[in-house]
């Protein structure tokens, strides 16, 4: 396993429709990380950010966290094709009324391939491929993230248990094996849309996802 080192680089007030919060940014480096598209020469350094969102003293109780992977398509756009925007903003909601929690936002955009990539999946997407067999065409994984990165953000805040909202049980298993405890998993389940149902369909048949 490729060793990170990370760097707190801002931290900053940020006053939100849903509350107040203070806005982190940090840094990740990997030295020699493992490829996600075998066809491209693997990168010598992988640099990677995240910010944290965070509302309250996190301290005592774990808190409601959140580990969320930047979707520009739908969480600026508002794409109707995913439902990331709404999981964003069903985790907001649920700190904000808890009064204290964290999102973290990781650059982590389609499943860790990039924007351009995602697109291009996008594409064979509306050619009848689901997510999984168009990042495959692609030559990528099917999920190229990693989530040392946010294991490491929360350790450094003194964070080493949290409940998580998450579907995802790669998740849950990730931060635990980056030393994270995840005393509960807080269901991130949001209503289902014509547009979106095939993309859920293949989170919980292929992926494992606990959604439906």
């Amino acid at each position: 396993m490729s060793q990170m080192t990370i760097e707190k680089l801002a931290d900053a007030d940020f006053p939100t429709r849903w509350g107040h919060f203070r806005i982190l940014g940090f840094e990740g480096t990997t030295q020699n990380p493992e490829p996600c598209n075998e066809e491209m020469p693997a990168p010598l350094v992988r640099i990677e950010g995240a910010v944290a969102l965070i509302m309250g003293d996190l301290s005592g109780v774990p808190p409601i966290v959140r580990v969320h992977s930047q979707c520009l398509t739908g969480d600026v756009f508002h794409s109707l094709r995913c439902d990331c925007r709404q999981q964003l903003e069903l985790a907001l909601a649920t700190i904000a009324e808890a009064g204290r929690g964290m999102v973290l936002y990781e650059q982590q955009e389609g499943r860790g391939i990039g924007l351009m990539a995602k697109l291009r999946a996008y594409e064979l997407q509306d050619h009848g491929r689901d997510t999984i067999e168009a990042n495959l065409e692609l030559g990528f994984k099917a999920d190229c993230r990693v989530f040392e990165l946010p294991a490491l953000i929360l350790q450094h805040l003194g964070v080493h248990a949290v409940r998580l909202m998450t579907n995802n049980p790669e998740k849950v298993a990730a931060l635990e094996t980056h030393g994270i405890r995840v005393i509960e998993r807080l269901s991130a389940i949001v209503p289902e849309s014509a547009e979106n149902a095939r993309y859920l369909e293949t989170k919980r048949d292929k992926m494992g996802h606990l959604v439906g």
